[in-house]
């Protein structure tokens, strides 16, 4: 059977093998064991039920949370020719009959129904006249009430299970910790052998926080740092995203709101829009993502903080699920957390105030720390094996920060613990240091200890940040249940004074970092251009999202490798024998009439498409937008002229001359770059030097080292003019 996998995994999918894990998990659902899958968003958690289920006799009924993901895999796995449907409201009376019919009669592969669906009489009565012989729960988290998204109806699906007892279960999800994890294996009857736990880690993610410092400016940065890219700006509130949304639109942005104060018809045609490519931008609550599975989200932005660790994963995994870069950066602000608190304390639950207000703290020490930011992301799922470095965030990319010796002050937080019985949590120890009257703290002759009031040196603030750093540097753990602070064995060697305890109190502002890189082998830009508009063209007249035609990186490798047959189109990403069938000539003609005018040929050993000669084939890479605007750059125009006639922003056209210097190609007229006002010569020749010094392809340590006196727009301007400096070999 596995070997049936393999060849559904190339003849339909296009993908010559597994990721991580993928195989062991189709192995052990098509050796008929209840499985657990945790993967990481993006990490190809679908393909362990969609093979399995094309390779069953039977039928597949896969428990989805939302249409607009049930819609979206719907029609990705039709466009494959798997049969595939749906029963759910969205569905006209008509469609929902003939999907009922097409079950009966055998002819579907794989059935996607909501939980609260899938219990119906119904429902029921119509499964149980088919063979039902796998049963995919994908978000189980939410079977769990320890899940950051417990729903009551998922937890009632282990009934399912029972009704069809010869059905082979396998549960996926993004975001479990151990705790849940083991809730889910306990609901579902699956063994501690059959749970398989790839890496959280997405390495492809480059992650940031930068302290909140006029946060639209930053976001504005952040965005023309990804010129015609699609990303996605979180806000905490309705009114933010209103705000944000109404900003971005009228600076010309393409950029629409969503949340759950808008109607459905009115969401469900703003992510169409978004998944279509008819707009960039979506500012969204975190109403927004669960059912997104768009390809080629290049960034996440969180204008505000989020409220907890597995909703910040998940929303950063909406970003880069090609496999392809893509950057997430966090507008840190500790506004925000008091607006988070005040939501907590509007609980009713103590409990659940109280893992509320845990799960917030484990967030604000990754928005704090100054190590590795994947530590504690990767920490807080339990995951054994980590990095000293990851080098795709900014903490490890970026100078050291200086920390301060902060034993004594570390001393005084972890007596004060012990002498309070090692009971209570991080707020009440820093009432008693810093010599609170509260009614907890008297009640509890707390006042009566010797570490009373010796704490005054921090505010309650800066003792919170420092309580975090030691709960993630392990010289503290926190009760789950009760949240109570408890000394480990490492606390004990800062007390004697055997360790020193070194930490960051205060984060310093920033600038943000782009990634900036997109493919490892960039295929020929002019081409790329060509077939994406070909992908959009046939994607609308399917009503399908682009990606369900070529994902960016199956044309990023067509326009690499330059394929000129059948076979050797095969061979691509992501092509398959039914996308071959359906789209393979066209895209092959395309190819070749590309390669026919611009003196190009097939890449067959690994060698860059654009090697032909240096200088043409540097400018055949730009796409002819791009090429117009050098002309009318070099015709006299200005660089606000420009952006002025294509209703763009003036750092879109300074990207275009970017790309055009980058490549190796001259400009004829640099002196029109300088448009930099109050510069002087000496300030020019100090910016050539960082340049030599630095290199070119990040800009940030050419900022720093001018001490922040130039703009990153003027040194955007001062590289171009740098790199057209630069003798060509």
């Amino acid at each position: 059977m596995l070997n049936q996998a393999s060849h559904v995994l190339k003849s339909v999918f296009g993908f010559d093998q597994f990721r991580e894990s993928q195989q062991a998990i189709i192995a052990n659902v098509l050796n008929q064991q209840n499985t657990l899958a945790i993967m990481p968003t993006g990490g190809g958690k679908s393909l362990c039920y969609q093979i399995p289920g094309i390779v069953f006799e039977g039928l597949t009924v896969v428990i989805s949370p939302l249409i607009s993901l049930m819609q979206d895999q719907v029609r990705q796995l039709n466009e494959l020719a798997v049969p595939t449907c749906m029963l759910n409201s969205s569905l006209s009376k008509d469609d929902y009959q003939d999907n009922v019919n097409a079950i009966e009669q055998q002819k579907v592969k794989l059935l996607f129904l909501a939980p609260e669906t899938v219990l119906q009489n119904s429902i029921l009565g119509l499964l149980g006249r088919v063979n039902v012989a796998c049963i995919a729960i994908d978000e189980a988290h939410c079977i769990s009430e320890w899940g950051h998204d417990f729903r009551p109806e998922y937890r009632q699906l282990n009934q399912l299970l029972e009704r069809f007892p010869s059905a082979v279960c396998i549960a996926l999800t993004a975001t479990a910790t151990p705790r849940v994890r083991e809730d889910i294996k306990r609901q579902l009857h699956i063994a501690q052998s059959s749970e398989y736990i790839a890496s959280f880690d997405r390495p492809n993610l480059y992650i940031e926080v930068l302290p909140k410092d006029n946060p639209y400016q930053q976001a504005k940065t952040f965005i023309e740092q990804h010129p015609e890219q699609s990303g996605i700006i979180y806000c905490q509130s309705r009114s933010g995203v209103d705000d944000l949304t109404a900003k971005l639109q009228h600076d010309g942005y393409s950029a629409l709101a969503y949340h759950a104060g808008l109607n459905n018809v009115k969401r469900s045609d703003y992510q169409e829009r978004f998944i279509r490519d008819d707009v960039q931008i979506i500012v969204a609550t975190i109403a927004f993502g669960m059912g997104i599975n768009k390809p080629d989200v290049r960034y996440v932005l969180h204008y505000d903080l989020p409220k907890n660790i597995e909703g910040y994963y998940q929303q950063i995994g909406r970003a880069g699920r090609d496999g392809l870069d893509a950057d997430c950066l966090l507008l840190f602000g500790y506004g925000d957390t008091g607006k988070v608190r005040f939501f907590i304390e509007q609980m009713s639950n103590e409990q659940e105030k109280r893992l509320a207000n845990m799960h917030l703290n484990q967030m604000l020490a990754l928005a704090e720390t100054e190590e590795c930011r994947r530590l504690p992301l990767l920490q807080y799922f339990g995951e054994k094996e980590l990095p000293e470095k990851c080098h795709k965030c900014d903490n490890c990319t970026n100078q050291p920060k200086d920390k301060s010796d902060l034993t004594v002050s570390a001393q005084k937080f972890l007596s004060c613990v012990y002498r309070t019985g090692e009971r209570f949590g991080a707020s009440h120890i820093i009432d008693v240091l810093r010599g609170s009257n509260a009614e907890k703290v008297l009640q509890n002759q707390h006042n009566m200890l010797s570490t009373y009031n010796i704490g005054n040196e921090f505010t309650k603030k800066q003792w919170m940040t420092l309580s975090r750093q030691m709960i993630q540097k392990g010289l503290l753990r926190q009760d789950e249940q009760f949240g109570g602070l408890k000394l480990t064995q490492q606390a004990g060697e800062i007390l004697k004074g055997n360790a020193p305890f070194f930490a960051l109190l205060q984060q310093p502002v920033g600038q943000s970092h782009s990634s900036g890189k997109t493919f490892s082998k960039p295929g020929d830009a002019g081409l790329m251009q060509i077939l994406k508009a070909q992908r959009k063209q046939l994607a609308d007249a399917a009503n399908l999202p682009p990606y369900a035609v070529f994902a960016d990186r199956t044309l990023n490798e067509m326009a690499y490798f330059l394929p000129q047959n059948a076979q050797n189109l095969l061979r691509i990403h992501g092509v398959g024998q039914g996308k071959l069938d359906k789209y393979g000539e066209r895209f092959l003609a395309l190819i070749a009439d590309y390669c026919q005018q611009h003196d190009l040929q097939e890449v067959t050993n690994e060698q860059p498409a654009t090697s032909v000669s240096p200088t043409k084939s540097s400018q055949s890479s730009m796409g002819a937008k791009s090429l117009a605007i050098v002309h009318a750059f070099e015709a006299g125009q200005s660089i606000g002229q420009l952006a002025e006639q294509g209703k763009v922003k003036p750092a879109t056209i300074i990207n275009h001359l970017y790309r055009y210097v980058q490549q190796g190609n001259t400009l004829t007229i640099p002196e029109q770059v300088l448009e930099v006002r109050q510069l002087s010569q000496a300030s020019i020749e100090q910016v050539m030097a960082a340049f030599n010094e630095h290199g070119e392809e990040r800009l940030k340590p050419i900022y720093d080292s001018l001490n922040g006196i130039l703009t990153y727009e003027q040194l955007h301007l001062l590289r171009i003019y740098y790199l057209n400096s630069v003798p060509k070999n």
